[in-house]
C-alpha cells in the first residue's frame, strides 16, 4: 500500500538518503530551483508571521525555510521518522520556537480554520486521492487564506526516475497539473485561482546559455518575453506549475 510505503519510506532510502533529507536543498542537485521556488512561494504568502501548515513537510527543509523568514509553521507528514528528522532540522537551524511537526495523514487533518495559508510542496503527487488532501487543506484555512501547490504535471508517473522510485519504494508518483488541482479546489470550496510558471521553466527561457546567442539579442528576447506573458496570461494546465488557490 502507498500509505504504508511513505511511512518506510525514510528507513528504506537507508542513511544516504536521511542526510540527503536532513540537508535539502543543499544536498540536492536541483538546489538552485528548489531555493528559487521556496524564493517565488515567499513572495506570494502573506506577512510574517502568519501561521503556515506545511503538508506532507518530509525531513522539514521547506518548513525551517518558512520559519527563518518568520514564519509560525506547523509541518505535517505521515511518517514519524521523518517527523523526527524534521524536529531535528528545525534544532539545527534555531527555529524551535516556530515550528510544530504533527504526524498524520493530510487526506485526514482535523486543524479546522487555524492557518493562513497551506503549502503542498512536491508532496500532493504522492497522495491516494488528491480531493481528501485538498479538503483537508481548506479546513484547515481560514477564510480568505490561500493554498499553494508545487506539483509536477502531465508525464510525471511516467518519468524513468518517478517509475524506478515506485518500483523501488511502492510510493504514489502521480501527474498533478493545475487543471486537476484546481478542479478538485473548486469541489472543496475554492473561489480564486492562479497559475503561475515554475522556475525551471523562466530559467529555461531566460537562463540556459543556448537562449543567449551574441547575435540578434534584441529579437529572441522579444519571443522569449512573448513566451512569459504568454504562460501568465494563458498558462498551460498541463504542465507543472505553482497553482494558488484562495478560500
Amino acid at each position: 500500500m502507498p500509505k504504508d510505503a511513505e511511512r518506510a519510506y525514510l528507513a528504506n532510502i537507508g542513511e544516504d538518503g536521511a542526510h540527503h533529507s536532513l540537508h535539502k536543498p543543499f544536498s540536492d542537485p536541483y538546489c538552485g530551483l528548489e531555493l528559487a521556488s521556496i524564493g517565488f512561494i515567499m513572495g506570494l504568502l502573506p506577512s510574517p508571521p502568519a501561521h503556515i501548515l506545511d503538508m506532507g513537510c518530509g525531513g522539514g527543509w521547506t518548513s525551517q525555510f518558512f520559519a527563518r523568514a518568520g514564519y509560525t509553521v506547523t509541518g505535517q507528514d505521515i511518517a514519524p521518522d521523518m517527523i523526527t528528522l524534521a524536529q531535528e532540522n528545525a534544532r539545527v537551524n534555531g527555529v524551535t520556537d516556530r515550528t510544530t511537526f504533527i504526524c498524520s495523514d493530510f487526506e485526514n487533518l482535523d486543524l479546522d480554520g487555524q492557518f493562513d495559508a497551506a503549502i503542498f510542496f512536491d508532496a500532493l503527487h504522492h497522495a491516494d486521492d488528491e480531493a481528501l488532501a485538498i479538503r483537508s487543506a481548506y479546513r484547515a484555512l481560514k477564510p480568505g487564506g490561500m493554498l499553494i501547490t508545487h506539483e509536477p504535471g502531465e508525464g510525471h508517473s511516467i518519468a524513468p526516475g518517478s517509475i524506478e522510485a515506485m518500483e523501488r519504494y511502492g510510493v504514489n508518483e502521480r501527474d498533478m497539473p493545475p487543471h486537476l488541482i484546481m478542479a478538485r479546489g473548486r469541489e472543496a470550496g475554492f473561489t480564486g485561482f492562479r497559475v503561475l510558471p515554475m522556475p525551471h521553466v523562466l530559467q529555461d527561457i531566460f537562463y540556459t546559455p543556448r537562449s543567449y546567442p551574441n547575435r540578434r539579442l534584441s529579437a529572441r528576447r522579444w519571443r522569449m518575453t512573448k513566451r512569459v506573458l504568454k504562460l501568465l496570461f494563458e498558462p498551460d494546465l498541463k504542465q507543472g506549475a505553482i497553482v494558488v488557490m484562495t478560500k
